[in-house]
């Protein structure tokens, strides 16, 4: 997946500013495709300048401003579908906290188990960010979902809500297997010596 396809897709549901491109991109498809603001605002010029989208200005507040307001054409449908519909190509991942396991052998007393206790609370973290996302979807109080549901045949609308729970749901699995595995770590330093007290805390 690529920048510009996670923007298709957040367009797919109709126009939006850049500005609220990039407000929505944070709180909808950017939990699965990070990207900072800097790179948000020339890809889409980028993208405008192909044909995948259209744009046009727009009032903004009360003092006559104009913002550009983009809207995906049909040949940016086109991408879209091809993106979906082409084979995901996997790559060897890089993985610096489990590279960093493989050798704690090096690290100062208690620094492992550190590093384990931050791994859990950050993993600890996205799995609640992600339970957070399910629950607004199930519910329909996500803005984004609610504006693209608005856009769709009310026929579509479970199938739409359904497919975005489940890629949620496997940031939640994948939370949950990322903390076990840390969990372990520490019962491992601790039968090796290198922690004195238990320190598993349960998965909350």
């Amino acid at each position: 997946m690529s920048l510009r396809s996670a923007l298709l897709a957040l367009l797919s549901s109709g126009p939006l500013t850049g500005y609220d491109v990039v407000k929505q991109f944070s709180t909808s498809v950017g939990h699965v495709w990070h990207a900072p603001d800097s790179q948000i605002y020339p890809e889409l010029r980028k993208m405008r300048a192909e044909g995948l989208l259209s744009s046009r200005p727009v009032p903004w507040g009360s003092r006559g401003a104009l913002k550009t307001e983009y809207s995906i054409t049909p040949e940016g449908e086109r991408a879209l579908r091809e993106w979906q519909d082409t084979p995901l190509g996997y790559v060897r991942e890089r993985d610096p906290a489990h590279l960093r396991a493989a050798y704690f052998e090096w690290a100062a007393p208690g620094a492992a188990a550190a590093q384990l206790r931050a791994h859990i609370e950050h993993y600890r973290e996205q799995r609640a960010q992600a339970l957070r996302q399910i629950r607004a979807l199930e519910d329909r109080t996500n803005p984004t979902l609610a504006r693209r549901l608005a856009a769709n045949p009310e026929d579509q609308w479970e199938r739409i809500t359904r497919f975005k729970v489940f890629a949620y749901e496997g940031q939640v699995g994948r939370a949950e297997q990322e903390i076990a595995w840390a969990q372990r770590g520490l019962r491992l330093l601790q039968e090796l010596g290198e922690l004195a007290e238990p320190d598993t805390p349960g998965a909350r």
